[in-house]
């Protein structure tokens, strides 16, 4: 009873300090200004009429939203939904890392330095990935399950691995790929076997030799529309990131190697690593395919391996500090030790919280303004609406029209830039209009009429001070919405 209990009190402190870490759980923003859109057209077809193509870009190559949306009855249930997924995501990450640990045969207070460590969320070097989100992504269910997965190779269970990356894959393809390779490798180091291993190098080597030659490439206009997602090119990295980045692997060797001196290796634990260090070879082999901007390359956007490895020492760390450092100065040094841990995170989350973004701890719907009661009045507007904003709103107040109003618009230039990756045609449209709307903050009655006209427009909101000659249909403090038909 009492071990439920502090394990009950253990999840929720880790939930608590995780979410502050990453600025407090939100809803609506962020990727979420796809996920939202997304799922709300799964769930309302009549929804998004003109943006669906665009939304269907990515939503199309996973089974998520699909899942989600089959346990959603409106567009309204999605914030409740988020939330729930959240913290699903979050307590799956807590006995998904309690697994992992048991496997690696460290102690209580392994994992639960490797739990308090794991809520120091933090970007991994140049790749558009964060170790943790203060929102629903999934990817972060993905992640709880590849931890999972991670824990079965230890086992050596390479089934049940294998099984729960293809659960992984489900609601996240590429994290759901990066642990199926690491399961791949562990299961043929295994065999240890020549003639498989032989095979499995000629086969990649043909794989690689056919992207090389004959895989769709990206034209200069697919890939200046990208230019703002840096990381998806990682020859064009700066120093520090390949520093930090090529880092992991001897890390997780040098403790490995520790581990071997001590003899408290995991069954499974040289197969894990023989997976890790595949995935950063895997890596490797990419750069001359993304430096060619062979499409597959920049969409499968391999740095993001790095994630697995930041996953993989984090918990090692976690073993190092309590069942090595630690026991090496006596065992009363793992009380305090851990203490330091949880109260550095506290620390640094209130200061994130409180300080630097100044927001509320949970914030599970929308929050209250001038924009979202001007989306809000959109939203009440006939779904086949097409609304044209400011091509930066969501970066400039908070959230972007398709999640506050749940209609189409003619660009929202952060996220129609992400998914211009999957698709050619995608990114020519984000480019034409781009280059119509760019110093949009300055149009007037002219040039706002003869975009609403290319792209088939039929309001436009804008901010009071932008004052345009069109119909007024509704306004508030801050923003006008006028009518362009």
């Amino acid at each position: 009873m009492r071990a439920g209990i502090a394990a009950a009190a253990g999840a929720a402190l880790f939930v608590v300090l995780a979410a502050a870490n990453s600025g407090g759980y939100r809803y609506g923003i962020s990727d979420q200004a796809f996920h939202v859109p997304a799922m709300a057209h799964y769930v309302d077809a009549t929804l998004f009429p003109r943006d669906a193509v665009l939304l269907e870009a990515q939503s199309s190559r996973t089974m998520a939203y699909h899942l989600f949306a089959a346990v959603t009855r409106t567009p309204a249930d999605l914030p409740a939904l988020f939330a729930v997924l959240y913290l699903a995501g979050m307590v799956g990450l807590v006995i998904a890392v309690w697994i992992y640990g048991r496997a690696l045969g460290g102690s209580a207070w392994a994992t639960a330095a490797a739990l308090a460590l794991l809520t120091f969320r933090h970007r991994i070097a140049k790749t558009g990935a964060n170790s943790l989100e203060g929102y629903f992504n999934p990817r972060m269910l993905a992640f709880a399950i590849g931890i999972a997965a991670l824990a079965c190779v230890l086992r050596r269970r390479l089934w049940a691995a294998f099984g729960l990356a293809v659960a992984a894959g489900l609601l996240h393809p590429t994290t759901g790929l990066w642990l199926a390779a690491v399961v791949g490798v562990a299961v043929l180091t295994a065999l240890n076997r020549t003639a498989i291993w032989a095979a499995a190098a000629v086969a990649a080597a043909a794989v690689l030799a056919w992207l090389a030659v004959a895989g769709l490439r990206m034209d200069e206009t697919w890939r200046s529309v990208l230019l703002e997602k840096d990381y998806l090119f990682s020859l064009q990295w700066p120093a520090y990131a390949w520093v930090l980045n090529l880092l992991y692997l001897p890390l997780l060797a040098a403790i490995y190697r520790r581990r071997r001196a001590l003899n408290v290796l995991a069954p499974g634990e040289p197969l894990l690593l023989a997976g890790l260090a595949a995935l950063v070879a895997a890596f490797l082999l990419s750069l001359p395919l993304t430096a060619w901007n062979v499409a597959l390359a920049v969409q499968l956007q391999v740095n993001r391996i790095f994630w697995v490895l930041d996953a993989a020492l984090v918990l090692y760390l976690g073993w190092w500090l309590m069942d090595d450092l630690a026991v090496r100065r006596g065992r009363a040094w793992r009380a305090p030790l851990l203490g330091a841990i949880v109260l550095l995170s506290a620390v640094r989350g209130f200061y994130v919280v409180a300080i630097e973004t100044k927001r509320p701890l949970v914030q599970a719907s929308l929050p209250a303004g001038d924009w979202l009661d001007a989306l809000n009045w959109l939203r009440q507007q006939p779904s086949s609406w097409h609304v044209l904003a400011d091509p930066n709103h969501a970066a400039k107040f908070g959230f972007s029209v398709r999640v506050g109003a749940l209609r189409d618009t003619v660009l929202e230039q952060s996220k129609d830039a992400g998914l211009a990756i999957y698709e050619r045609d995608i990114a020519l449209r984000v480019a034409e209009r781009r280059e119509a709307l760019a110093g949009f903050e300055s149009f007037g009655d002219t040039q706002i009429r003869d975009v609403a006209r290319r792209f088939g427009a039929d309001v436009t909101v804008v901010d009071r001070a932008q004052q345009l000659g069109f119909p007024v249909l509704y306004q508030n403090r801050r923003f006008v919405v006028y009518d362009l038909r």
